[in-house]
Formats: structure tokens, sequence, C-alpha cells
């Protein structure tokens, strides 16, 4: 990794002796705390903006407008806006944005999504503030996470820090509903990663018993398609030695067998739909199954769609070598076959560069409150931003508790962090509600964070 990893105990040695103990802002940070406070309604408006326009992934349309408001937002305060089209792989686009600063200072890849999960028939389209919270489609997972980004460069920008910045910034438009190929539709953002020395995804806040919890970790996402044949013929024959155990039985087994004989820790695997009769099909997308059979007569085919998540690259060829050889193992007059969908998301491992991160950012939580005991115990970097704000350490969350996202393809280039977005609770469901004063604490941590980040090489 790029980003030069240190101990935990030879960081807080090295804190120590660079930054007085609980020590305050500096006067441009204050200045960009100053600012993000000053321009919440400013924000919680944008927000509301973008939520009331629908970008369902595959309203095409809709994600580019929403990319249109990010360009008004990012091109005034400096930056090369371009528009990457991705009609070639059946989705809208995405949006880049770049400023170059000092030459000498670390490179910062901003990530983010345009589209969420509803799409334009879907009855859930308005926002609704309710004081500091507010209901709408898409207003947590991720049009708040952009709006997050806005209000920290514009803190930056106040403060004059924003000028001497290196910043590349991807939003893309088909984070929910990745387009195929994905080595098409990721390409631009895997190509930002080699070039960068940090990771910031704006993706939700995660919160754990009411305390703030750091990302430095998110598993991966790997679909697969389960598809059984077998003898079919009047239902009392069945077990015999000309018509087997049928298809139904024989996907039961395989499903079964997953369930005893797949668990390992960091593991997660699900049955998402399921059919089987004298006919089972899906349809185009793979997310509609219709069956035809009777009660009386032994399925000849079954078939089930699922996922998998890791933590690694090697724990996802270990499983599905497991996958395969439980499938293999076919019952009598049963044959089956296991495909993988291409194009999965990959793992985002918890590497010393990431946890080295999330300690710098919890030293600028501890100066905007009272420091507490618990920051004694500094991950590294991100505490140091977390600290100077007086906010609690975040300490890292476990992989289990997080979905796949688009930093995972550039982890293995670059350290990052994850959850620099807002705090929302329902995503990808009616009712999806946003915590609107998480905006100012994580417009802070991020303006503060990548300013310091910005300063040296």
């Amino acid at each position: 990794m790029k980003f030069q990893a240190l101990s935990l105990m030879s960081s807080v040695a090295l804190l120590a002796l660079s930054t007085p103990a609980f020590a305050q802002l500096s006067k441009p940070e204050a200045k960009m705390a100053a600012t993000v406070d000053a321009e919440y309604e400013r924000s919680v408006a944008l927000l509301e903006r973008m939520v009331n326009q629908n970008s369902g992934t595959m309203n095409f349309a809709g994600v580019k407008t929403v990319g249109d408001m990010m360009r008004a937002e990012l091109e005034p305060l400096g930056f090369k806006v371009a528009w990457l089209d991705m009609a070639k792989a059946g989705r809208s686009g995405h949006l880049v944005a770049t400023m170059t600063g000092k030459k000498d200072t670390k490179k910062l890849l901003l990530i983010a999504h345009l589209d969420t999960v509803f799409e334009a028939d879907s009855p859930f389209q308005k926002f609704v503030r309710n004081g500091d919270e507010a209901v709408g489609p898409g207003a947590g997972d991720d049009k708040g996470g952009m709006v997050v980004i806005v209000s920290a460069l514009r803190a930056m920008q106040a403060a004059g820090t924003l000028k001497d910045a290196h910043i590349e910034i991807h939003m893309t438009g088909d984070e929910e509903d990745a387009g195929d190929p994905i080595e098409i539709t990721r390409a631009p953002l895997i190509a930002a990663g080699k070039t960068a020395d940090v990771a910031l995804d704006f993706e939700g806040l995660s919160i754990e018993d009411g305390k703030d919890m750091g990302v430095i970790a998110r598993r991966s996402s790997n679909s697969w398609k389960l598809e059984v044949s077998g003898v079919t013929g009047h239902s009392s024959l069945i077990f015999d030695s000309t018509y087997g155990d049928g298809a139904a039985f024989e996907l039961a087994r395989i499903i079964h067998q997953f369930r005893t004989e797949l668990p390992e820790p960091n593991l997660t695997f699900n049955v998402g739909l399921i059919a089987a009769g004298q006919e089972a099909t899906f349809d185009n997308d793979g997310v509609r199954a219709s069956a035809k059979g009777k009660t009386n007569i032994i399925p000849g085919i079954a078939i089930a769609r699922g996922d998998f998540r890791t933590l690694s690259e090697d724990q996802s060829a270990r499983v599905r070598q497991k996958m395969q050889a439980i499938v293999s193992a076919s019952a009598p007059k049963t044959s089956a076959k296991i495909s993988f969908d291409p194009g999965g998301y990959p793992a985002m491992a918890p590497t010393e560069g990431n946890k080295a991160l999330l300690a710098q950012l919890n030293l600028v939580n501890q100066d905007l409150m009272a420091p507490t005991e618990g920051n004694k115990a500094l991950l590294a970097q991100l505490n140091v931003v977390n600290r100077d704000l007086g906010l609690d350490a975040q300490p890292p969350l476990n992989p289990l508790k997080r979905g796949a996202g688009d930093i995972s393809f550039v982890a293995n280039d670059v350290d990052g962090l994850v959850g620099l977005g807002v705090y929302s609770k329902g995503d990808h469901a009616p009712g999806e509600t946003v915590d609107l004063a998480s905006i100012k604490r994580q417009a802070k941590r991020a303006a503060i964070l990548m300013s310091r980040l910005s300063m040296s090489k």
C-alpha cells in the first residue's frame, strides 16, 4: 500500500511528540468547522434538491441530472469536471472531478455514487424533513455522502486549504447495480486507484451502540446460479432406481450442505431466489423466477440464485471450491452445475495502512468535545482528526456489518477509509431516514483529514 502504515504504539508515540495532548484546532481548521456549521441549511437544501430528483440506476437521465447538480457545485470550487458515458455497458455514466494542487502533496481519491435503488416507478420519491431528520429515497445512500463531500470542500476553500490539495472525485452512476461488463464500468475508478495515495469512501457512517465506527474493511459480493436436473415422472416412483431423487430434493440437498459445510469466519452466504417443477426459469435480469408443476409429478428441474460475501479474494476462491465440490456430489439420477457471475465486487481487507488512517481521523474527533478515556487506545491516523475535533475515537467496525462498495475496486492499490458519509437508517427501503445533523460532524472530519493529508507527501 502507498500510505505508510505505522504500528499503533509507534503512531501514538510520534503523535505525543508532535501534538500537545488534546490539541486545539489550528486557525484554518477552526475556520473549516465554523464554515460547515454556518452552511448547514445550505447543505440540507442541496440534499433536498438531489433527493427529489429520481436517480434510480436505470433512470439514465435522472442519474445524469444528479451528476449535473454535482458539476454545478464542484466547478465553482475549481474542479475540472467530466462526464464519462457508460451507454456501452448499459448504464448512464460517471462524474469525475479533478483538482491538481501542489506536486508534493498526497493524491486523494474521493468515492461516492449518483444512483439509488429507487427507480422512477417507485412510490417512494420525495424528501420530507422533520427537524434534524429527513426521509427520502437515497437521502443517506448516497446523496447524503455527496453533500458531505461538497460541504467539506467548501469548508476547505473558505480556510484556504483546498487550493493546494490534489483531489480526484469519482461519483459512479451504477453502484447499486453495476453495468456489464464491470471491467468497463469500473475501469476509470481502478485507474484512479493506481495513482492515488489515499481513498476516502463517502457512503454512510456506521454507528454501533450509539458510537460512530470507523470502517477499514468491506467484504466482497459474489453472485451464483445453481441449475439442477433430474428424471421426471409420476411421484409414486420417486427414489427408485429409474427415477432417483428428483431435481427438487437434489437442490435441497445442495442448499442444506451449503448451510452446514460452508460456514467460516467473515463469510456469509444467501439463497435469494429458488424454484422447481416440470418447468422453471429465471427472467433475463435474474430477479424473477417462474415454475410450473403438479404435486404428483417429480420435478425435472430446480434452480436457485444467491450470493456470498468474503473478506479476501483467497477466501472467495476457497468458498467457490467448496461450493463446486458440494454441487458435484450428485444424488441418484440427478445432475447439477453452479456458475458464478463475472464482475462481482472484490473484498477490501483491513490493512495496517487503513488502520493508520482511522487513527488519524480519531485525533481530530477528540478536540471537538471533551477527551475520553477511550482516546487512550487510538488506532493510528483517523483518530488524530477525531481527537482534535473533540469527537470520540472511532473503533473499527466488524466487516460483517458492512456490505460491498466501489472502494473495493481500488483496495489492492491504495489504503482507504469507508463510511465518511451521513448516518442513515432503513437504507434501500421506503422510509430511508437520514440524520441531517451528521452532515456537520462528517464534513468537519473529512475537511480536516483531507487538509492534513494534503500537507505532506
